[in-house]
């Protein structure tokens, strides 16, 4: 059966409310821009909540915005620059599904086609309100007789399409979740990489936390293996707020905790640690997931580098305690995560990559014996994958190998990298 995808645009596809990003363009030198953005963001906020209805928020907001169409293309601009990063990371889905996805929204065409367009989304598929404008290009009000202008819109306009096949809808707001309730879709899923709106998760088929969750949960092919949103990092101890919003901003699901609790041990991911803090070495034995430390500090005498090693853990430190190195420590867990960048680690190979566009990542990490190589690359030509690319590097303990391939593959392919004698780690990045 045909799959359909109902995405909707502010604070979904993009980081923000377009029309509170035109306010801050247009009202820019008003005396009372302060308080009208506080008008128009509570507006909003009270639509996509199910507290006003749609009309009548909308209404209000178009008379507050004072813009014309020289205001709409710097918005086109700045919106371009805020399409929320699991989105933009997966652009080939929409390329590949460019029959399937449809925007819906309750936003307007003149800034919405320009951004979406770009993103091989057919402009027969975008679905929006359009402007009114006088002699002098003034924005005077809107379409009334668009559906998607009134209360319950969506619901509405998919109506009027009669789509067969299952729909899928994609939204953070009150009017997203209506497609579900009044059975116009198959599943909601309250997307909240941007904004959680608690009335409106609540009643969600599926939180999905970035676009990566909902194709990962679908088993469509994603930009990345694993939803970092499923990846657990643990903040241990003082930890400052910039390195938890840096590793917060790139997607991971943290947790701030003042010690390694016991029930966190079989499943974090990632760690950063505050230069006061320790890790024990039996906790550090059962944390079979866990792949990189950040310490905030000299991790010497505090970390079990030798331990650590061997099961394949990354170690990145700062010995001399820099007060700017906080952000920089995340920032190297990050590139690990997301590239398989060593580069500065106290316990790994340096090994240092640029991500390589339209290839599949593999790392395998092993103990440092003869023959590794070949056997990996055997593993390859048994299953006529072709190689892009293919690096390693070596310390008297370990042998960390990245190697790029352009073809699909099978998951024997993985099963059998894992069983090659003398693995200790094997992950697969995109």
């Amino acid at each position: 059966m045909k799959k359909y995808y109902i995405i909707d645009f502010d604070s979904t596809f993009t980081q923000v409310e377009a029309l509170d990003e035109l306010a801050r363009i247009s009202l820019k030198m008003h005396p009372d821009k302060e308080i009208i953005f506080r008008q128009i963001e509570d507006l909003t906020n009270a639509a996509m909540e199910g507290q006003m209805s749609f009309r009548e928020s909308l209404t209000a907001r178009v008379s507050l915005l004072q813009a014309n169409r020289n205001h709409l293309k710097q918005l086109v601009t700045r919106l371009k620059k805020k399409v929320s990063a699991s989105f933009l990371r997966n652009k080939i889905f929409f390329k590949n599904h460019a029959d399937d996805v449809l925007i819906v929204s309750g936003g307007f065409k003149e800034f919405i086609t320009p951004v979406v367009s770009t993103y091989h989304i057919k402009k027969e598929n975008i679905y929006a309100n359009t402007f009114l404008f006088d002699e002098k290009d003034n924005i005077i009000g809107y379409d009334a007789e668009n559906p998607l202008s009134d209360e319950g819109g969506k619901v509405k306009l998919l109506k009027t399409l009669n789509l067969q096949g299952e729909l899928f809808g994609i939204g953070d707001g009150h009017s997203d979740f209506q497609l579900k309730e009044f059975g116009m879709i198959k599943k909601f899923y309250a997307f909240t990489e941007n904004i959680e709106r608690k009335t409106v998760s609540e009643k969600a088929d599926h939180v999905t936390p970035s676009f990566d969750e909902f194709l990962y949960i679908n088993k469509l092919p994603q930009a990345i293996s694993y939803p970092k949103n499923r990846i657990l990092c643990l903040a241990i101890g003082d930890v400052p707020e910039s390195a938890i919003e840096t590793l917060r901003k790139d997607g991971f699901s943290i947790r701030q905790k003042t010690s390694f609790e016991e029930k966190y041990v079989a499943d974090v991911g990632m760690m950063i640690l505050a230069d006061a803090e320790y890790m024990d070495e039996e906790k550090l034995k059962r944390a079979v997931k866990l792949k990189t430390i950040g310490f905030l500090g000299n991790s010497r005498l505090k970390i079990p580098g030798g331990l650590c090693t061997t099961m394949g853990v990354v170690i990145f430190d700062d010995p001399k305690k820099n007060p700017r190195n906080p952000v920089f420590i995340a920032k190297r867990m990050i590139g690990f995560i997301n590239k398989g960048d060593t580069h500065l680690s106290a316990n790994f190979p340096q090994l240092q990559l640029p991500r390589m566009a339209g290839a599949h990542r593999l790392i395998h990490i092993h103990e440092n014996v003869p023959g590794i190589m070949a056997k990996i690359n055997q593993v390859f030509a048994l299953h006529q994958i072709n190689i892009v690319g293919q690096f390693l590097m070596t310390n008297p303990s370990i042998g960390y190998a990245i190697t790029d391939v352009s073809a699909e593959y099978d998951k024997q392919v993985l099963k059998d990298l894992k069983q090659i004698e003398h693995t200790i780690k094997f992950r697969i990045l995109y």
